[in-house]
């Protein structure tokens, strides 16, 4: 086997494009290993299997550290679901193609990619309807942590370590489905674009594909991490005149009004519920709100801010366990509640359309960006997002 710790030089593809090692192989490399709930993440040396029937085994160069990530290690079953540990975390990355399993076409060696940890098969009702992104291939398996064979193709001295999301960006090497990735662009900065795999897309289509922000609109945003600042940038993209920013952190007020936001609010500052601090700057509430943070208090907070005549708003930030309370009387008067997975996006054709964009300066994506560090200080990277201090920090592989 490859030690990994040895720095050799990659051997240039053949015109057929093949692999750098033997597809039969197993690949040991590093990857963050999650024990134990409530537990630091631990540097271990794993063993990546081959990939199956219909899968892709990638090389992962970048992953970003999301708050879905840190919850799930730190608040596991009070905001999400039950998985099983050990696990490797890891939701939202990028990386090259290192080999594919049988009867994969659509994949090649070099291949750039996104994985994804939304499939979409192009076959099923779901991904033939354009009213809605929930594509289920493969998706009871991968939210436990396994492939479509019921087992994980990462493992630890033979024991099986789970895969989260079916993903498991935090480690050097992977196995996903090749209905769970996006080929893009040969261009493409993999340190940059690995963000539309998860928080970008979500915020950004929160905004732009669910919400549909109208131009000349009112929006609040509620949290103002990744998910949220990319909401603010589709409010901007979209063309409403006033984009309020809420956020109980002011530092992150300064990084708002670069994606759009003409004002920001911190409800600390307020004796009154920020829902009614809204109504009352807007003279009757907001056309559009959209909830980056996945607290049920705060997602009826972002409904009750909107106009009752003709309000929207849009749960974009994720919990799986959390009730969120609405008075009836609050959506009989007209204003709209829906949710948002993915922002809406087919994932894996539009993913390389957000890509394209970003490529034509049409999209923002470095500015997301506030630290970069390598796989062994992944735990920093957590402390900074646990305490605000960063946006996204992106993980180098």
């Amino acid at each position: 086997m490859y030690n990994w710790k040895v720095e050799r030089p990659r051997p240039a593809f053949t015109n057929k494009r093949k692999s750098m090692f033997n597809p039969e192989q197993v690949i040991r490399c590093k990857a963050a290993v999650a024990w134990e709930s409530g537990k630091p993440l631990s540097i271990e040396d794993v063993e990546v299997a081959p990939p199956k029937v219909h899968e892709v085994r990638i090389k992962v160069v970048a992953a970003g550290v999301c708050h879905t990530d840190w919850e799930y290690l730190y608040e596991a079953e009070k905001g999400m679901k039950f998985r099983p540990f050990p696990l490797v975390l890891g939701h939202e990355g990028a990386g090259i193609v290192e080999s594919v399993g049988p009867e994969v076409t659509t994949f090649s060696p070099g291949d750039k990619v996104i994985p994804l940890f939304l499939p979409q098969c192009g076959e099923c009702e779901r991904c033939e309807s354009a009213k809605t992104n929930h594509c289920r291939k493969n998706w009871a398996n991968t939210q436990v942590g396994v492939l479509a064979d019921g087992t994980s193709r990462i493992s630890y001295q033979g024991q099986q370590v789970y895969q989260f999301l079916g993903v498991s960006a935090f480690s050097q090497y992977t196995v996903v489905p090749h209905t769970s990735l996006a080929k893009i662009r040969s261009d493409a900065p993999l340190d940059k674009v690995f963000l539309l795999g998860c928080g970008v897309s979500t915020g950004y289509g929160a905004a732009v594909n669910t919400a549909k922000v109208e131009k000349n609109s009112t929006c609040a945003v509620f949290g103002l991490g990744a998910v949220g600042l990319a909401a603010v940038m589709g409010c901007q993209v979209a063309g409403a005149k006033r984009i309020i920013g809420v956020d109980i952190n002011p530092d992150k007020f300064a990084k708002a009004a670069v994606f759009g936001a003409t004002e920001c609010v911190n409800p600390k500052d307020h004796t009154m519920p920020i829902q009614e601090v809204l109504v009352k700057m807007t003279d009757g509430g907001v056309d559009y709100a959209v909830e980056c943070v996945g607290s049920p208090s705060i997602m009826t907070a972002a409904f009750e801010s909107t106009k009752d005549s003709c309000g929207s708003c849009v749960i974009a930030g994720w919990t799986e366990t959390g009730v969120m309370n609405v008075k009836v009387e609050k959506i009989l008067m007209g204003r709209t509640l829906r949710g948002t997975y993915f922002g809406g996006w087919k994932s894996v054709e539009d993913v390389p359309k957000l890509v394209n964009d970003y490529m034509k300066q049409k999209l923002k994506l470095d500015e997301f960006i506030t630290h970069s560090l390598p796989l062994d200080q992944i735990n920093v990277a957590f402390d900074l997002l646990r305490t605000g201090k960063s946006i996204r920090t992106v993980i180098s592989l």
